[in-house]
């Protein structure tokens, strides 16, 4: 099978040979509209491999659900495990039941909005996935798009779905203290230690190995994840900025020292069955600790307290909160967050501080006219 790339008019095409009608005539596959060469050529590749498995279908007879099916098994390769499980589920369970049946060159703005409304409408699901579903519709069309198997991505004429910001709950430092003097005999006490002074996420500290500490300098690096949904531990973060090093209060790195003689006790203990994959936290036996584990005692752990009710991940929130409290600088509390800039520091935050305006407008008027 043969196809070609060239210049039509201001933009680029291709045209591709689909064989021939019963009658011997020549068919061929048109797409115009490309606003370069390389998107042109790149388009044609992915509908000459398509015909060459055998899975390019006559867009008049390819239902949406055929087509979600075959942009699935292309995500494999492209997306970490965890997410093309969060792409698989919201795919065949809040898209494909509502528009798979329809045919992929027949879809409308309107189906989709109107679909979008529905799942709002009846609580579904939360702002955030709904905002999701319509960016693997977007995604998905946009690669049908491409393969010609229709004319224009009728998603892209949708707006986005709006996201309700999502409250933060933090605690304060005397809450954060109380938690920790009721936790402090739990055997996952160390994890919920680095998370208050640390705010690393829970894969992080899960995946925290004692190679990345350096106790006599009291700072660590955040180098791998341990991965719930594949079950190991994977280098590198959740985003590139995330790989990053934190300095420790000196609190807790007498914990940790103290920590690692625990471990070694559990070493000695297990004896053969301690399997050592040099993690600051295991289970007796060594092994990775399971992350649900941590949510559920953590849990308890704050009913026990009579604190307000947060999530595991409020711990990172309020370590940055407590921290910006304090006068840090942003710039700072971003870089052991692993934040890419300052921005997404401020804009989480900055809500949650408004007796800092406050007190920056006090110090402002002090400096300029000298009040007292």
């Amino acid at each position: 099978m043969a196809g070609s790339v060239r210049k039509d008019g201001s933009t680029w095409c291709f045209v591709v040979d689909l064989g021939k009608d019963p009658n011997g005539k020549r068919i061929q596959k048109r797409k115009r509209g490309f606003k370069t060469k390389k998107e042109a050529q790149i388009a044609l590749a992915e509908v000459v491999h398509e015909l060459s498995k055998g899975t390019f279908a006559n867009p008049k007879k390819m239902k949406f659900r055929d087509f979600l099916e075959q942009w699935l098994d292309d995500k494999q390769t492209k997306v970490k495990k965890g997410t093309l499980e969060t792409y698989t589920w919201l795919t065949r369970t809040h898209i494909i039941p509502a528009l798979g049946e329809v045919d992929i060159a027949n879809l409308t703005p309107i189906m989709l909005q109107q679909h979008y409304n529905n799942l709002t409408k009846n609580s579904v699901l939360s702002d955030e996935n709904i905002r999701k579903v319509h960016i693997l519709i977007k995604d998905a069309l946009r690669k049908a798009e491409r393969w010609g198997l229709i004319n224009r991505n009728v998603a892209a004429l949708v707006d986005s779905p709006k996201v309700s910001k999502k409250e933060i709950r933090v605690w304060d430092s005397d809450e954060v203290l109380k938690f920790l003097e009721v936790a402090k005999d739990s055997p996952y006490y160390m994890i919920f230690l680095l998370a208050v002074t640390t705010g690393m996420r829970k894969g992080e500290i899960l995946g925290l190995q004692w190679k990345h500490i350096n106790i006599p300098d009291g700072y660590l690096s955040v180098a791998q994840v341990y991965s719930k949904h594949e079950k190991k531990l994977v280098p590198g973060a959740k985003t590139k900025s995330g790989v990053r090093t934190v300095d420790l209060p000196d609190e807790t790195v007498q914990a940790l020292t103290k920590h690692k003689e625990q471990i070694e006790i559990l070493k000695r203990n297990a004896e053969d069955l301690f399997q050592d994959q040099d993690l600051v936290n295991c289970t007796p036996l060594g092994t990775p600790i399971d992350p649900s584990n941590v949510t559920r005692t953590f849990r308890q752990l704050i009913k026990k307290a009579d604190l307000p009710v947060i999530r595991f991940h409020d711990l990172r929130h309020t370590h940055a909160t407590l921290l910006l409290k304090q006068g840090v600088h942003p710039k700072i509390v971003a870089e052991r967050l692993g934040h890419a800039d300052t921005r997404m520091t401020l804009d989480t935050y900055s809500h949650l501080l408004p007796s800092m305006q406050k007190e920056t407008a006090k110090n402002f008027g002090k400096m300029l006219f000298g009040t007292k």
